[in-house]
């Protein structure tokens, strides 16, 4: 892929570097190349010469010469240190010395900075704006990146219509696909919306199927044990290998996860809540191993609760909360169940609290673990 358009994306090969950085020994300073042996305190120079930025060096610096050099230009033959211009008293044609000179001082040598063969960039590093620079300084055009995965995202149920269409008392709008593929993108990935699959086989089977062309397959209700759930039989009879269903967890805890041939499969329930806590506890991770992503999971802190929570014992909760970098501590507050229908609610939390499952009451002020979700909130602390 060509270099800008790499932006954002994973490298898929470490990048070792083609050669020495400086690729020539240059000046660090304005000031004069001089023979060190040459430079006592006080000395007088005759300056022979002048080397701007980008020029070749030309001649050497004889003894008692010194040649004007500016920041970045190679280092002249015969010189062996710069004196900087603010330790000098200097003319068109002389240069005097007011300060000891040691040689190799304020020189740039050929690869002090990187050395052919070292491992700039390495695989699965994210690439922004340091590491495109650093490529383009070795003039690398091209690199390899892997690819965006396409995510197909299929919603279940008579119930639903598709946005733009003014939903009946009975009915709801499809904002789960929408919202997953927020996520979706948001990962790096680009989401494939195939609308909804309607409360029969046959439109289920035709959506899953065309599903599984995809890279990823991602859907939302239907996954349950109703007689209106059907995305598990119609995976299984389009050839998905269940790998397992219902994880102790809520939300998000009927969910489904299979294999067919190298097409991950994950079938979320329908509750808004759960359907994106599921999705960012167990989709999105997911996502990001398969486009070579190191780092998966969000970033993990402590933080005190601000009131009391209860939940049953024997299931791990994620609870939303609005979390806060408060008096030199994170503190959260919660955002209400994400079991709730009332999606108003979602908007107001930005981090995820993990409740471990063998307890049942947290009190206020307790510490307890967050998933941050909002970037901008890691900035703060």
């Amino acid at each position: 892929m060509q270099l800008l358009d790499s932006a954002g994306r994973i490298l898929a090969a470490d990048f070792l570097a083609p050669g020495d950085l400086p690729r020539v020994d240059k000046s660090a300073m304005d000031g004069f190349a001089v023979r060190s042996a040459d430079c006592l305190p006080g000395a007088t120079l005759k300056v022979t010469g002048y080397l701007p930025a980008g020029s070749l060096p030309g001649d050497s610096v004889d003894t008692g010469c010194a040649i004007r050099i500016m920041t970045g230009a190679p280092i002249p033959p015969g010189a062996d240190a710069v004196v900087p211009l603010e330790a000098t008293e200097s003319s068109a044609v002389s240069v005097t010395l007011q300060s000891p000179v040691e040689r190799g001082m304020h020189i740039s040598h050929r690869g002090s900075d990187v050395q052919r063969g070292d491992r700039l960039v390495a695989a699965g590093a994210l690439l922004g704006p340091p590491q495109i620079g650093l490529l383009a300084s070795f003039g690398c055009a091209m690199i390899p990146v892997y690819r965006k995965l396409r995510v197909a995202i299929v919603s279940s149920g008579d119930e639903l219509v598709e946005l733009g269409v003014e939903p009946r008392a009975n009915q709801l709008v499809n904002s789960n696909a929408f919202a997953l593929a927020a996520g979706v993108k948001l990962c790096g990935a680009e989401p494939v919306l195939l609308g909804i699959a309607r409360d029969t086989r046959e439109s289920h089977r035709a959506l899953l199927e065309e599903g599984l062309q995809a890279d990823v397959v991602v859907t939302s209700a239907g996954v349950s044990a109703g007689d209106r759930d059907l995305v598990r039989e119609t995976l299984a009879s389009l050839g998905v290998k269940e790998r397992f269903w219902k994880v102790a967890m809520r939300p998000g805890g009927a969910t489904f996860f299979g294999m067919k041939d190298s097409v991950p499969v994950f079938s979320l329930p329908g509750n808004p809540g759960a359907t994106m806590i599921a999705f960012e506890e167990l989709v999105r991770p997911a996502l990001l191993r398969m486009m070579g992503q190191q780092r998966v999971i969000r970033r993990k802190v402590r933080a005190y609760l601000k009131e009391d929570v209860r939940k049953k014992a024997g299931v791990l909760v994620f609870l939303t909360v609005q979390a806060g970098w408060e008096q030199g501590n994170w503190q959260a507050s919660t955002a209400g169940e994400a079991t709730t229908r009332r999606t108003s609610r979602q908007q107001y939390y930005n981090a995820v609290a993990l409740l471990p499952a063998d307890r049942s009451t947290f009190a206020a002020g307790e510490a307890v673990d967050l998933h941050i979700l909002d970037q901008t909130i890691e900035m703060e602390a």
